[in-house]
């Protein structure tokens, strides 16, 4: 039977490791407090502020605030002028996000080869992500002109039909890069051993590839899915880059940021308010229905 000393000094050591653990998460949330703080005023709080900004609606000169409540909520994201954005929002996701992880983990498969020289066109892949959204447009006004470039026919970025192509195709080029990095980052932290292991068993490449390879990335791949489909919700820079007037032809280029943008005047804040608020929301529940859906499939092996 234990004395009343070895009692009382399991006590004490009980309460000294409810003390500990509560210095040790006062100590984490002193660290963590200037990020907490810089979040609250920088993110937090501008995001509340659009939330109530959408509530009110106001003159030309940008004063003499009324107060509409939320059925201009209801009016803006159920209008045709959001449903349009969003549409032209999601043709450019489907243009893009495909293209882009095809491609990305196409060009890393091939650079991460122990070659001579592969390191230039490592190189050249990734030079994509330094360049500007600007640059990015003028190469490719250049490369889609119908009189001096490369493809002339048909006139991509002056048609309604396939603008969206014409754009998404300097976008696919410009997020290459970030792509390729990070595939081949994934790639490249494979275990030499686990591919060994695969050639003494007789897989070819393709095999090894679909077996190994492609589970073992999984989780990059999520990762990349999600970074290009919020990619694909704020595009904006590229669009004005390469249309003229912006958003066209016939507002086919148009995305929700564009219509944003249209709405920076000091008498539609309310409505540019609201459909930020909406294009918040769509992105957060299409992230959250990835990962719902998607983790399932990921593989988070040792």
């Amino acid at each position: 039977m234990a004395s009343v000393r070895e009692r009382l000094a399991e006590g004490r050591g009980v309460r000294v490791s409810d003390t500990s653990r509560w210095r040790e998460a006062a100590l984490a949330l002193l660290f963590l407090s200037p990020s907490i703080v810089v979040f609250g005023l920088f993110a937090y709080y501008p995001f509340e502020q659009v939330v109530v900004r959408g509530l009110y609606r106001n003159n030309i000169a940008g004063d003499n605030l009324r107060w509409v409540g939320w059925s201009q909520y209801s009016e803006v994201l159920g209008g045709e002028d959001f449903r349009a954005g969003l549409f032209n929002t999601l043709e450019y996701i489907m243009w893009t996000v495909p293209a882009g992880l095809l491609l990305g983990v196409l060009l890393a498969v091939a650079a991460n080869r122990r070659l001579r020289g592969i390191k230039i066109f490592q190189t050249i892949f990734t030079s994509t992500v330094a360049t500007s959204a600007a640059v990015a447009g003028f190469i490719f006004l250049v490369l889609l002109n119908p009189v001096i470039g490369v493809i002339r026919s048909p006139n991509l970025l002056q048609d309604p039909d396939t603008a969206m192509m014409g754009v998404s195709i300097a976008a696919i080029w410009q997020n290459l890069g970030l792509s390729f990095v990070i595939v081949l980052a994934g790639l490249q932290a494979i275990p030499k051993e686990v591919e060994e292991a695969s050639l003494l068993d007789g897989h070819g490449p393709v095999r090894r590839f679909f077996t190994v390879t492609l589970p073992l990335i999984s989780p990059v791949l999520l990762f990349l899915l999600v970074v290009l489909v919020i990619n694909g919700f704020q595009a904006f820079a590229l669009i004005d880059a390469l249309t003229l007037p912006r958003g066209g032809p016939n507002g086919s280029t148009e995305t929700v940021v564009f219509k944003i943008f249209e709405n920076r005047t000091p008498d539609r804040l309310g409505v540019g308010s609201v459909m930020s608020v909406g294009l918040f929301v769509v992105t957060f529940v299409v992230t959250l229905l990835q990962f719902t859906i998607l983790e399932r499939r990921v593989h988070y092996g040792d």
